[in-house]
């Protein structure tokens, strides 16, 4: 195979290397000059030589497959190994101009091909901020993907605001696909520091915002800056203080967001009127796999709200619904749209809800349909022996994919803690069953041993139980019905759970 600068080309014949091996650095008239007589029988004895080599050097190799293709040659790789710099591990540390110049340098290097930067866990000073300024010019038509998440850390915000200000200006023009400003304490004047760099984005597949202080002055900014979200894939905004105001500029983004596969407002103070706008606005990505909603005050309007727009979302995979005050209503609303729409979903978490018995039998419905369900959180709940048993029920058969059930704090019992255990333990690939911080006695604990020792899953599965209270007792429970072969034990003679006498 030929190495030639730029140009692919095939092997050449055999006849073809010998030639070429035979002149080789050589004039083409010399072998002819060695002979006196001219007649070149030199370079024939040569040309034979060379030949003789390779046709032994073919036969100790074997015969080529027909098959076997031709393959090219070039001098630079196809494709590049230097693609990412990252100088966010170690310690959190300031940086300082000399130390910029020196972990930069190789971005200044003629003909790197760094696509993605992240300056993450790294706090930039004015100094330092001087030397990545042009450093990042430079180089910002090659670049794709920018973190610089957490990178002025410990900074007074006048330095701050002007280093994100020098970040924002050299980058402004970059055609980027991925930006993660999060950590950043931003607030609104630090939304209107990066100004230049989101106003110059029209193709962002996906926007980090995450701890960084959005209030709904700094919601308000943001969704004035950026021109174009037709794009965007991936909208994280956990852990800010948004409120209901926030929430209304965050539900006209997502509505200029139609392709929307990964949304998250988790942890963002949003109430009910907010929690009704996005949810609203939620209807119109109805490509979103994964939605987050958690950890905020939307109650059961918002709840409600959102149960209408789940029924328009049906490539729904991961669903986190935790703490967001949904209670029975609500939760019972959710639950029924999504039994009829989703039957993919791997992760559903309904965590601290105030979900009772009451909603059991439209969740145990739901979960019937659920096929696919790889993680369920039911934890911080009022489900009691009761509503375990209904909700165990519609686990124990099917659910092969199953592998984390998080019960805990629900003020479980023994009955309701064997049906858990009975439900799973027979699930292949089962990982974790948490069943900790209820009021499961002593005798309880040791039926749910023996119940997963006699499975498919060993006890490894069983979570720990230091904040259970054997102690404890749970009001309404029905330990007084056993007797009466009520529901509870028509339902545990179902399981085949032996019943006490």
């Amino acid at each position: 195979m030929n190495k030639t600068s730029g140009v692919f080309k095939t092997k050449p014949d055999l006849s073809e290397v010998c030639r070429r091996r035979s002149l080789s650095g050589r004039p083409d008239d010399e072998h002819f000059k060695e002979e006196p007589d001219g007649d070149g029988s030199s370079a024939v004895q040569l040309y034979a030589k060379e030949t003789s080599k390779l046709m032994l050097e073919v036969l100790k190799r074997g015969p080529r497959s027909t098959a076997e293709a031709e393959v090219p040659v070039v001098d630079t790789p196809l494709e590049s190994a230097d693609t990412v710099f990252d100088i966010s591990g170690g310690k959190r540390a300031f940086i300082e101009a000399d130390e910029a110049k020196e972990l930069l340098s190789p971005l200044t290097k003629p003909g790197n091909s760094y696509k993605r930067i992240c300056f993450s866990n790294r706090s930039f000073g004015i100094g330092a901020a001087n030397v990545a300024g042009p450093i990042l010019e430079s180089i910002k038509k090659q670049l794709t993907e920018v973190d610089i998440s957490d990178f002025v850390a410990g900074r007074p915000e006048d330095e701050a605001l002007d280093v994100m200000r020098i970040f924002s200006k050299a980058l402004e023009g970059a055609v980027l696909r991925y930006l993660n400003i999060s950590d950043n304490a931003l607030g609104e004047k630090g939304v209107r520091a990066f100004g230049e760099l989101l106003k110059s984005q029209d193709n962002l597949e996906e926007l980090y915002v995450m701890n960084d202080g959005i209030s709904e002055e700094a919601a308000n900014a943001l969704s004035e800056l950026i021109p174009s979200m037709e794009k965007l894939k991936v909208l994280h905004f956990h852990n800010n203080m948004t409120g209901d105001g926030g929430a209304m500029s965050i539900a006209e983004m997502v509505k200029r967001s139609p392709n929307l596969e990964s949304f998250r407002c988790s942890a963002t103070r949003i109430g009910s009127d907010g929690g009704v706008a996005l949810a609203e606005a939620l209807g119109t990505c109805t490509l979103l796999k994964k939605l987050d909603l958690r950890d905020n005050l939307f109650g059961v309007e918002a709840g409600v709200a959102l149960s209408k727009t789940l029924s328009k979302l049906p490539d729904l995979v991961e669903l986190y619904l935790s703490d967001l005050n949904l209670e029975n209503k609500g939760t019972i609303e959710i639950v029924n749209a999504l039994k009829n729409l989703t039957p993919q979903l791997e992760v559903l978490e309904m965590a601290g809800n105030e979900i009772n018995a009451k909603a059991a039998q439209a969740l145990a419905e739901c979960l019937t349909a659920m096929q696919s369900l790889k993680k369920l959180t039911l934890a911080e709940n009022e489900l009691k022996d009761d509503g375990a048993v209904v909700i165990a029920k519609s686990l124990e058969d099917g659910h092969s994919d199953l592998k984390e059930l998080d019960v805990s704090t629900n003020m479980l019992q023994r009955v309701g803690a064997r049906c858990f255990a009975q439900a799973i333990t027979n699930k292949p690939g089962f990982v974790q069953l948490n069943i900790n911080g209820n009021y499961i006695s002593d005798e309880g604990i040791d039926e749910v041993k023996e119940i997963l020792k006699g499975g498919r899953n060993a006890l490894d599965v069983l979570g720990p139980l230091d904040e259970n209270d054997p102690e404890g007792e749970a009001e309404d429970d029905y330990d007084d019905q056993e007797e009466d072969g009520g529901e509870l034990e028509s339902v545990l003679q179902d399981l085949k759970v032996e019943q006490d006498e």
